[in-house]
């Protein structure tokens, strides 16, 4: 029986077929119901529907029942609609944002190599979602998913066309200082924003990891203000930089346009992520 099936010989695109049929059927079927309703075995389903809930085509609850994801939505409200809409309205504004910068990332990343993060600013710090690696689709929102503003390429750019009060609020607070190379002096992060809304590109030099540097470009909604980062995780900037910055630029761009019907979400100056260690630059 091909892939422990009860049917001899079935596909795997049938036994995704009969799982997202299951899932259909309504009442946010567990994997057991899943089982029965599609004929295939529990290691089977539990093992399709998991990989399913990766790329978020399915979605499980917190009591282990499945449902349509983002993906399926869309595609059903296709029918319905131009298809210009925006996502479903009940949806977090993370979850928007990723559902609108999934595209966008995984072509930076086909065409980079580099790692890719997109993030908006959540009070003193950066939620994002990420493509890490070829083989792993692009990170869910998670509240455990931030980044200290001022120590990131993502964080830097967001405040460099972020509000004054945003930015007076954030750096009115201590800045932790991850590294050697951390800018925690208000005036040097002052500074070093004028000169990003100049050229529309932030770099992170070792500032929050000391193996990693990161370079960030802006997308902006429809009224014109800043609605989220790009960014590239880099090895060296004065050998990455230069070879990226086009597709990163145009990546930006594009994002840009897949985001103009989104609302911008609220800069919440909130708690400092906790210190490493504290000191000055």
């Amino acid at each position: 029986m091909a892939g422990g099936s009860k049917d001899p010989g079935r596909s795997v695109i049938s036994k995704i077929s009969a799982i997202l049929l299951a899932v259909s059927e309504g009442s946010a079927p567990t994997l057991t119901e899943i089982a029965a309703r599609s004929d295939l075995p529990l290691s089977t389903v539990h093992r399709l529907v998991t990989e399913l809930a990766a790329w978020r085509v399915l979605e499980r609850d917190g009591e282990g029942r499945y449902r349509a994801g983002p993906p399926l939505r869309t595609i059903g409200a296709g029918s319905a609609c131009s298809g210009h809409e925006l996502d479903d309205g009940a949806a977090t504004p993370a979850a928007r944002i990723r559902d609108r910068s999934v595209p966008v990332i995984e072509d930076l990343f086909r065409a980079t190599g580099a790692p890719v993060r997109v993030g908006f600013l959540d009070g003193a710090a950066v939620a994002y979602v990420e493509k890490a690696a070829g083989h792993l689709p692009v990170s869910s929102p998670s509240p455990a998913a931030r980044l200290p503003a001022h120590a990131t390429a993502l964080g830097k750019v967001l405040l460099a066309f972020s509000s004054p009060r945003t930015v007076d609020a954030l750096l009115s607070r201590e800045l932790v200082r991850y590294t050697t190379s951390t800018v925690t002096r208000a005036e040097r992060l002052r500074w070093s924003f004028r000169t990003i809304r100049a050229a529309r590109i932030a770099v992170c030099d070792r500032e929050l990891d000391q193996d990693w540097c990161g370079v960030a470009a802006p997308a902006f909604g429809a009224g014109g203000d800043v609605v989220v980062a790009i960014e590239l995780r880099v090895q060296d900037l004065a050998r990455d930089v230069p070879a990226l910055r086009a597709p990163l630029v145009v990546a930006a761009g594009w994002l840009s346009r897949e985001l103009a019907q989104l609302v911008r979400p609220y800069a919440r100056v909130g708690p400092v992520p906790a210190p490493v260690q504290r000191g000055s630059a």
